[in-house]
Protein backbone atom coordinates (compact mmCIF):
# COMPACT_ATOMS: atom_id res chain seq x y z
CA UNK A 1 0.00 0.00 0.00
CA UNK A 2 1.52 3.42 -0.92
CA UNK A 3 1.59 6.54 0.87
CA UNK A 4 -0.44 8.45 -1.14
CA UNK A 5 -3.37 6.03 -0.57
CA UNK A 6 -2.68 6.28 2.93
CA UNK A 7 -2.56 10.20 3.49
CA UNK A 8 -3.91 11.91 0.75
CA UNK A 9 -7.57 12.38 2.61
CA UNK A 10 -6.49 11.83 5.99
CA UNK A 11 -3.51 14.54 6.52
CA UNK A 12 -5.93 15.90 9.70
CA UNK A 13 -5.76 12.19 10.98
CA UNK A 14 -2.06 11.99 10.54
CA UNK A 15 -0.88 15.46 12.40
CA UNK A 16 -3.21 14.02 15.47
CA UNK A 17 -1.10 11.19 15.56
CA UNK A 18 1.87 13.11 15.08
CA UNK A 19 1.38 15.30 17.76
CA UNK A 20 1.24 12.64 20.53
CA UNK A 21 4.25 10.75 18.93
CA UNK A 22 6.04 14.09 19.19
CA UNK A 23 5.04 14.36 22.89
CA UNK A 24 6.39 10.59 23.29
CA UNK A 25 9.58 11.60 21.87
CA UNK A 26 10.24 14.43 24.24
CA UNK A 27 9.11 17.31 21.64
CA UNK A 28 7.51 20.35 22.84
CA UNK A 29 4.10 20.37 21.68
CA UNK A 30 4.97 24.60 20.35
CA UNK A 31 7.81 22.76 17.92
CA UNK A 32 5.59 20.47 16.94
CA UNK A 33 2.46 22.54 16.02
CA UNK A 34 4.53 25.28 14.35
CA UNK A 35 5.76 22.25 12.22
CA UNK A 36 2.59 20.80 11.41
CA UNK A 37 1.62 24.32 10.51
CA UNK A 38 3.64 24.52 7.77
CA UNK A 39 2.62 21.20 6.17
CA UNK A 40 -0.55 21.17 3.32
CA UNK A 41 0.01 17.99 1.96
CA UNK A 42 1.67 14.70 1.27
CA UNK A 43 2.38 14.89 -2.14
CA UNK A 44 5.69 13.11 -1.96
CA UNK A 45 8.56 15.98 -2.69
CA UNK A 46 5.96 18.86 -2.45
CA UNK A 47 7.97 21.66 -0.52
CA UNK A 48 4.94 21.54 1.96
CA UNK A 49 4.61 18.21 1.90
CA UNK A 50 4.92 15.98 5.73
CA UNK A 51 7.61 14.24 5.01
CA UNK A 52 9.80 17.18 3.45
CA UNK A 53 8.64 19.66 5.96
CA UNK A 54 9.77 17.08 8.89
CA UNK A 55 12.76 16.44 6.74
CA UNK A 56 13.87 20.40 6.60
CA UNK A 57 13.31 20.49 10.49
CA UNK A 58 15.61 17.19 11.21
CA UNK A 59 18.39 19.04 9.14
CA UNK A 60 18.03 22.18 10.53
CA UNK A 61 18.44 20.34 13.91
CA UNK A 62 21.49 18.38 12.64
CA UNK A 63 23.33 21.66 11.77
CA UNK A 64 23.18 22.78 15.03
CA UNK A 65 24.53 19.44 16.65
CA UNK A 66 21.15 18.29 18.14
CA UNK A 67 21.20 14.80 16.82
CA UNK A 68 18.35 13.40 19.36
CA UNK A 69 16.18 16.13 18.29
CA UNK A 70 16.25 15.60 14.43
CA UNK A 71 16.37 11.71 15.15
CA UNK A 72 12.84 13.05 16.70
CA UNK A 73 12.03 15.04 13.19
CA UNK A 74 13.44 12.48 10.96
CA UNK A 75 11.46 9.80 13.03
CA UNK A 76 8.27 11.98 12.40
CA UNK A 77 9.29 12.75 8.44
CA UNK A 78 9.03 8.75 7.50
CA UNK A 79 5.84 8.56 10.13
CA UNK A 80 3.62 6.29 10.08
CA UNK A 81 6.08 3.83 7.74
CA UNK A 82 8.10 4.66 4.64
CA UNK A 83 6.28 4.35 2.14
CA UNK A 84 7.64 6.77 -0.85
CA UNK A 85 11.34 7.77 -1.26
CA UNK A 86 11.29 11.23 0.94
CA UNK A 87 10.14 9.31 3.74
CA UNK A 88 12.33 6.20 3.72
CA UNK A 89 15.30 8.83 3.26
CA UNK A 90 14.12 10.06 6.59
CA UNK A 91 14.19 6.97 8.02
CA UNK A 92 18.10 6.93 7.14
CA UNK A 93 18.96 10.02 8.42
CA UNK A 94 16.69 9.13 12.05
CA UNK A 95 19.68 6.35 11.94
CA UNK A 96 22.40 8.24 11.36
CA UNK A 97 21.89 10.72 13.59
CA UNK A 98 21.40 8.70 16.30
CA UNK A 99 24.78 6.79 15.42
CA UNK A 100 26.52 10.27 15.64
CA UNK A 101 25.09 10.95 18.77
CA UNK A 102 25.42 7.28 20.25
CA UNK A 103 29.16 7.37 19.75
CA UNK A 104 31.43 7.49 23.09
CA UNK A 105 28.40 6.45 25.36
CA UNK A 106 28.73 2.85 25.21
CA UNK A 107 26.12 2.19 22.60
CA UNK A 108 26.39 -0.67 20.06
CA UNK A 109 25.25 -1.49 16.59
CA UNK A 110 24.10 -4.94 15.46
CA UNK A 111 22.37 -6.60 12.23
CA UNK A 112 20.94 -9.79 12.33
CA UNK A 113 19.40 -12.06 10.02
CA UNK A 114 16.32 -13.91 10.60
CA UNK A 115 12.98 -15.64 8.63
CA UNK A 116 12.72 -13.40 5.24
CA UNK A 117 15.05 -10.45 6.30
CA UNK A 118 17.26 -8.45 8.92
CA UNK A 119 16.59 -6.75 12.32
CA UNK A 120 19.12 -4.06 13.47
CA UNK A 121 19.64 -3.26 17.31
CA UNK A 122 21.12 -0.62 19.50
CA UNK A 123 22.82 -2.57 22.71
CA UNK A 124 24.40 -1.60 26.01
CA UNK A 125 25.77 -3.83 28.73
CA UNK A 126 26.44 -6.63 26.72
CA UNK A 127 29.82 -8.24 27.18
CA UNK A 128 31.04 -12.40 27.76
CA UNK A 129 32.73 -11.91 30.91
CA UNK A 130 30.05 -9.74 32.89
CA UNK A 131 26.79 -11.22 31.75
CA UNK A 132 24.13 -8.90 32.73
CA UNK A 133 20.15 -10.10 33.24
CA UNK A 134 19.37 -8.88 29.27
CA UNK A 135 16.26 -5.90 29.02
CA UNK A 136 14.77 -6.02 25.32
CA UNK A 137 13.03 -3.17 24.26
CA UNK A 138 10.83 -3.04 21.46
CA UNK A 139 8.32 -0.36 20.21
CA UNK A 140 4.79 -0.60 18.01
CA UNK A 141 3.93 -0.71 14.64
CA UNK A 142 4.78 2.97 13.72
CA UNK A 143 7.86 3.89 16.24
CA UNK A 144 11.41 3.22 15.47
CA UNK A 145 14.19 1.75 17.58
CA UNK A 146 16.09 5.04 17.67
CA UNK A 147 12.62 6.58 19.78
CA UNK A 148 13.59 4.33 22.51
CA UNK A 149 17.57 3.70 22.46
CA UNK A 150 18.19 7.02 24.02
CA UNK A 151 16.94 5.03 27.22
CA UNK A 152 20.11 2.89 26.95
CA UNK A 153 22.54 4.92 29.07
CA UNK A 154 20.02 4.70 31.93
CA UNK A 155 18.94 1.11 31.42
CA UNK A 156 22.85 0.01 31.67
CA UNK A 157 23.41 2.21 34.41
CA UNK A 158 20.43 0.03 36.22
CA UNK A 159 21.84 -3.05 35.57
CA UNK A 160 20.81 -4.80 32.50
CA UNK A 161 22.02 -5.37 29.84
CA UNK A 162 20.04 -3.85 27.21
CA UNK A 163 18.36 -3.85 23.79
CA UNK A 164 16.66 -2.01 21.62
CA UNK A 165 14.82 -2.97 18.31
CA UNK A 166 12.01 -2.83 15.77
CA UNK A 167 8.33 -4.79 14.98
CA UNK A 168 8.77 -6.91 11.86
CA UNK A 169 8.56 -4.50 9.04
CA UNK A 170 9.15 -1.01 11.04
CA UNK A 171 12.84 0.93 10.47
CA UNK A 172 15.24 -1.27 9.62
CA UNK A 173 13.46 -4.55 10.47
CA UNK A 174 13.01 -6.30 6.92
CA UNK A 175 10.68 -8.65 8.42
CA UNK A 176 6.95 -9.51 7.17
CA UNK A 177 4.56 -9.19 10.08
CA UNK A 178 3.19 -12.48 10.35
CA UNK A 179 1.95 -14.98 13.04
CA UNK A 180 4.98 -16.63 13.66
CA UNK A 181 7.28 -13.31 14.00
CA UNK A 182 7.21 -13.90 18.13
CA UNK A 183 10.21 -16.04 17.12
CA UNK A 184 12.19 -13.17 15.99
CA UNK A 185 12.54 -12.45 20.08
CA UNK A 186 13.70 -16.48 20.76
CA UNK A 187 16.21 -15.94 17.78
CA UNK A 188 17.59 -12.73 19.15
CA UNK A 189 18.11 -14.65 22.62
CA UNK A 190 20.15 -17.03 21.23
CA UNK A 191 21.80 -14.60 19.11
CA UNK A 192 22.98 -12.83 22.47
CA UNK A 193 23.43 -15.97 25.13
CA UNK A 194 27.08 -15.36 25.32
CA UNK A 195 26.62 -11.81 26.35
CA UNK A 196 24.10 -11.33 28.11
CA UNK A 197 22.08 -13.78 31.16
CA UNK A 198 19.29 -14.62 28.51
CA UNK A 199 18.16 -17.17 31.31
CA UNK A 200 16.97 -14.09 33.16
CA UNK A 201 15.39 -12.06 29.72
CA UNK A 202 12.54 -9.23 30.60
CA UNK A 203 10.78 -7.83 27.48
CA UNK A 204 9.49 -4.31 27.08
CA UNK A 205 7.13 -4.31 24.48
CA UNK A 206 5.12 -1.88 23.63
CA UNK A 207 1.56 -2.17 21.54
CA UNK A 208 1.32 -4.68 19.06
CA UNK A 209 5.20 -6.02 19.84
CA UNK A 210 3.48 -7.26 23.29
CA UNK A 211 1.19 -9.30 21.40
CA UNK A 212 4.78 -10.97 19.85
CA UNK A 213 6.14 -10.96 23.43
CA UNK A 214 3.36 -12.70 25.49
CA UNK A 215 3.50 -15.11 22.34
CA UNK A 216 7.00 -15.60 23.09
CA UNK A 217 6.70 -16.04 27.02
CA UNK A 218 4.58 -18.95 26.21
CA UNK A 219 6.79 -20.65 24.43
CA UNK A 220 10.47 -19.30 25.82
CA UNK A 221 11.31 -20.43 29.73
CA UNK A 222 14.02 -17.65 29.59
CA UNK A 223 11.62 -14.96 29.46
CA UNK A 224 11.21 -14.50 32.63
CA UNK A 225 8.33 -11.20 33.12
CA UNK A 226 6.44 -8.83 30.23
CA UNK A 227 5.82 -5.65 30.62
CA UNK A 228 3.63 -3.73 27.90
CA UNK A 229 1.40 -1.07 26.93
CA UNK A 230 -1.89 -1.23 25.20
CA UNK A 231 -0.81 -4.79 22.91
CA UNK A 232 -3.37 -5.95 21.43
CA UNK A 233 -3.97 -10.12 22.32
CA UNK A 234 -7.34 -11.53 20.82
CA UNK A 235 -10.33 -8.94 20.45
CA UNK A 236 -8.31 -7.09 18.17
CA UNK A 237 -8.01 -9.72 15.18
CA UNK A 238 -11.18 -11.11 15.13
CA UNK A 239 -14.11 -8.55 16.65
CA UNK A 240 -16.04 -7.55 13.42
CA UNK A 241 -17.64 -4.53 15.51
CA UNK A 242 -14.60 -3.26 16.61
CA UNK A 243 -13.17 -2.75 12.89
CA UNK A 244 -14.88 0.70 11.81
CA UNK A 245 -13.27 2.38 15.24
CA UNK A 246 -9.82 1.61 14.15
CA UNK A 247 -7.71 4.45 12.85
CA UNK A 248 -7.51 4.41 9.40
CA UNK A 249 -3.50 4.87 9.72
CA UNK A 250 -3.21 1.88 12.04
CA UNK A 251 -5.23 -0.92 9.26
CA UNK A 252 -2.77 0.91 6.17
CA UNK A 253 0.22 0.40 8.65
CA UNK A 254 -0.53 -2.95 9.17
CA UNK A 255 -1.60 -3.64 5.69
CA UNK A 256 2.28 -1.98 4.99
CA UNK A 257 3.94 -4.41 7.43
CA UNK A 258 1.35 -7.43 6.45
CA UNK A 259 1.88 -7.47 2.83
CA UNK A 260 -1.87 -7.18 2.44
CA UNK A 261 -2.93 -5.33 -0.24
CA UNK A 262 -5.99 -3.82 0.77
CA UNK A 263 -7.85 -4.13 3.96
CA UNK A 264 -9.80 -6.88 3.14
CA UNK A 265 -7.30 -8.78 2.50
CA UNK A 266 -5.43 -7.85 5.86
CA UNK A 267 -8.84 -8.79 7.82
CA UNK A 268 -8.80 -12.25 6.41
CA UNK A 269 -4.87 -12.81 7.59
CA UNK A 270 -5.03 -11.30 11.16
CA UNK A 271 -7.58 -13.52 13.07
CA UNK A 272 -4.41 -16.15 12.62
CA UNK A 273 -2.47 -13.60 14.91
CA UNK A 274 -5.17 -13.81 17.83
CA UNK A 275 -4.50 -15.44 21.23
CA UNK A 276 -6.86 -16.96 23.25
CA UNK A 277 -7.63 -18.15 26.84
CA UNK A 278 -5.47 -21.33 26.51
CA UNK A 279 -2.44 -19.94 24.66
CA UNK A 280 -2.52 -17.23 27.38
CA UNK A 281 -2.45 -19.47 30.39
CA UNK A 282 0.77 -20.91 29.20
CA UNK A 283 2.04 -17.87 30.24
CA UNK A 284 3.39 -18.53 33.29
CA UNK A 285 5.71 -15.50 33.99
CA UNK A 286 4.58 -12.06 35.45
CA UNK A 287 2.60 -9.64 33.08
CA UNK A 288 2.24 -6.06 33.65
CA UNK A 289 -0.10 -4.48 31.31
CA UNK A 290 -0.71 -0.42 30.55
CA UNK A 291 -4.43 -0.25 29.30
CA UNK A 292 -5.67 3.16 28.40
CA UNK A 293 -9.51 3.44 29.17
CA UNK A 294 -9.88 6.00 25.84
CA UNK A 295 -7.81 3.56 23.71
CA UNK A 296 -9.06 4.12 19.84
CA UNK A 297 -7.34 1.07 18.61
CA UNK A 298 -7.25 -1.73 21.12
CA UNK A 299 -10.56 -3.19 22.46
CA UNK A 300 -11.46 -3.03 26.26
CA UNK A 301 -12.36 -6.95 25.59
CA UNK A 302 -9.06 -7.59 25.61
CA UNK A 303 -8.91 -7.08 29.32
CA UNK A 304 -11.93 -9.94 29.67
CA UNK A 305 -9.12 -11.94 27.81
CA UNK A 306 -5.92 -11.07 29.41
CA UNK A 307 -7.99 -12.48 33.07
CA UNK A 308 -6.53 -16.07 31.71
CA UNK A 309 -3.23 -15.02 32.56
CA UNK A 310 -2.18 -16.63 35.94
CA UNK A 311 0.37 -13.42 36.84
CA UNK A 312 -1.08 -10.40 35.65
CA UNK A 313 -1.47 -6.93 37.06
CA UNK A 314 -3.11 -3.94 34.85
CA UNK A 315 -2.31 -0.05 35.54
CA UNK A 316 -4.97 1.70 33.42
CA UNK A 317 -4.82 5.48 32.62
CA UNK A 318 -7.89 7.61 31.58
CA UNK A 319 -6.06 8.61 28.26
CA UNK A 320 -5.90 7.55 24.44
CA UNK A 321 -3.70 4.30 23.24
CA UNK A 322 -0.26 4.54 24.47
CA UNK A 323 -1.12 6.83 27.69
CA UNK A 324 0.70 9.35 25.70
CA UNK A 325 -0.37 11.94 28.54
CA UNK A 326 0.91 10.00 31.60
CA UNK A 327 4.34 9.12 30.12
CA UNK A 328 5.97 9.82 33.40
CA UNK A 329 3.81 7.93 35.59
CA UNK A 330 3.46 5.09 33.28
CA UNK A 331 7.71 5.07 32.98
CA UNK A 332 7.79 5.39 36.69
CA UNK A 333 5.18 2.35 37.23
CA UNK A 334 7.00 0.53 34.22
CA UNK A 335 10.63 0.68 35.38
CA UNK A 336 9.39 0.37 39.04
CA UNK A 337 8.41 -3.38 38.41
CA UNK A 338 11.85 -4.19 36.71
CA UNK A 339 13.60 -2.63 39.51
CA UNK A 340 11.54 -4.65 42.17
CA UNK A 341 12.59 -7.98 40.23
CA UNK A 342 15.97 -6.83 39.39
CA UNK A 343 16.97 -5.78 43.02
CA UNK A 344 15.16 -8.19 45.46
CA UNK A 345 14.85 -10.94 43.69
CA UNK A 346 11.31 -11.31 43.57
CA UNK A 347 8.14 -11.16 40.94
CA UNK A 348 7.22 -7.45 40.59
Amino acid sequence: MDQQHLTEHHLPELKEFALLHARGQGMAPGTAARILSRITNDRPGDPASWAVTWTRAGRAAALRGRHLEARAHFALARFPYHGDPVRAAAGRLGVEAFDTWRRGRGIDRHEIPFQDGTLACWSTGLHPARRRPLLVVMGGIVSVKEQWAPLLPLLGRLGFAAVVTEFPGVGENTLTYRPDSWELLPHLLDRLAGRADVADTSLLTLSFSGHLALSAAAEDPRIRRVLTVGAPVGAFFTDPAWRPRIPRITLDTLCRLTGSADHDTLWSALPAHALGPDRLRQVRVPVRYVASSRDEIIPAAEQDLLAALPDLRVKTFDDVHGSPGHLAAMRRWLIGQLLLSRFTGRRP
